[in-house]
């Protein structure tokens, strides 16, 4: 990691700047992708699964016995273990189903908004080395409470042709059974556009890689709504005096795992910490069996001391991170000037990888600074909020006058002779 003593303010902004892997052709690759599962459909998927993920699924829809054999190919320890990440979250996010009042905004007028599920909406879980089974309750999860009619799920195989058995058990057990074998661009522009097995969705949730984060830009300029914009992981840490060296460095490494392209940054006003910090990163990263990838994503990744944590709090508001960790025995007093951040984890024993599994929080969150205007996924994220009103006679003798005013400023009048046939077929009566 690189060190950098007091910058001045004025560099703020370009420190901000995540670093960026090569993308040459990166738009052009993906929409080639895109272009022939559009119109080659299921041909196309099994020609991609071939070229990158080197297996040809015989049946691109994962069939109800894989899905009962994953039930005893997972530990009774890890199945309570998920269940107990499920039911944390199933808790939170039902917490966000709430029924807006009726307003009664003139006497005689009245509005309101419903909830309505979005019918349709794929899931794509990456696979690879990490299968993210734990990403499956944080989508299906809130999912399943918005009450969406129809819930796909990709991800991609393994060399076998199978899913991993963790994905399976994780989707069965919170009732999602229309699994199918494929990833990357491929995938999401199946659930995109739609092929001969995979049904076509309105929307797109689910974390990937450049590729997939490429794609999903893609369709969402074809009309498919997608969850957020996405990229690499990266989690910020704001730490005083009063921090674990040990939990810091921790805290920095779990997330620089994630991937190469991964960023961490340590903000402190506390010079001792940053040394104290690096000793323990040289000692904890060896004992990782992605130390690799943890290596090159701490060359991109920064030690920041800085002269006061007000001063901190400032920079990671410009900074807005995917993931924030106050460890300070200031963190509440702290957390109420954060105003960009995906997720929030106050204190010594907050880890981020709290959030990740089982607090009940979402894990699906705003990266590369998107933060400063996306939430997180949430229960929210599968609904659409649909507006009605009601008019009676007294409401619109009450409203009436005023509309028509309006209406006729903006040179409306077919707007406004909507109101006054109204009103004159009250005075009429």
């Amino acid at each position: 990691m690189k060190t950098i003593y007091y910058p001045e303010k004025n560099n703020w902004d370009t420190l901000c700047i995540r670093p960026e892997i090569d993308k040459t052709n990166l738009e052009e690759a993906v929409k080639d992708i895109i272009d022939r599962v559009r119109s080659e459909k299921d041909k196309a998927i099994r020609y991609f699964s071939d070229k990158f993920d080197r297996v040809i699924p015989c049946n691109l829809k994962v069939s109800q016995n894989e899905i009962m054999e994953s039930i005893g190919l997972v530990p009774e320890e890890l199945k309570k273990a998920i269940n107990t990440a499920r039911t944390n979250i199933e808790n939170f996010h039902s917490s966000q189903l709430i029924t807006e009042p009726v307003i009664e905004t003139t006497e005689g007028v009245k509005c309101w908004r419903k909830n309505v599920p979005i019918e349709k909406v794929g899931l794509y879980i990456p696979g690879g080395s990490a299968p993210l089974f734990s990403t499956v309750l944080m989508l299906g999860i809130p999912a399943k409470l918005a009450g969406c009619k129809e819930i796909i799920l990709c991800t991609p195989p393994g060399k076998d042709g199978k899913v991993s058995p963790l994905i399976l058990y994780t989707a069965q057990l919170i009732g999602l059974t229309e699994i199918f074998k494929v990833g990357g661009t491929q995938a999401i522009a199946a659930m995109a556009y739609g092929t001969e097995s995979i049904p076509k969705v309105y929307k797109i949730f689910g974390p990937g890689n450049q590729y997939v984060t490429k794609a999903k830009e893609l369709v969402q300029r074809d009309g498919i709504s997608i969850d957020m914009p996405a990229g690499p992981s990266e989690v910020l840490i704001i730490a005083d005096e009063s921090a674990n060296p040990e939990f810091v460095a921790a805290d920095l490494l779990s997330q620089a795992e994630h991937g190469p392209d991964s960023q961490v940054i340590m903000l402190t006003d506390n010079q001792a910490l940053i040394e104290k910090v690096k000793k323990e990163i040289e000692k904890q990263i060896e004992l990782l069996p992605r130390k690799e990838i943890a290596l090159k994503a701490l060359d991109n990744s920064l030690q920041i001391l800085l002269t006061s944590l007000d001063e901190c709090v400032r920079f990671s508001n410009i900074y807005a991170p995917e993931h924030l960790i106050i460890n300070s025995s200031y963190a509440p007093l702290l957390s109420g000037k954060i105003i960009n951040a995906g997720s929030v984890f106050l204190g010594n024993f907050s880890c981020e990888s709290a959030g990740d599994y089982a607090t009940g929080t979402n894990h699906t969150l705003p990266t590369n600074g998107f933060a400063k205007s996306y939430s997180g996924v949430s229960t929210d994220s599968f609904l659409k909020k649909i507006s009605f009103q009601e008019v009676n006679q007294e409401g619109i003798k009450n409203l009436g006058p005023t509309i028509e005013l309006l209406a006729e400023a903006e040179s409306l009048n077919g707007h406004k002779n909507a109101v006054s046939l109204r009103l004159k077929n009250l005075r009429d009566v």
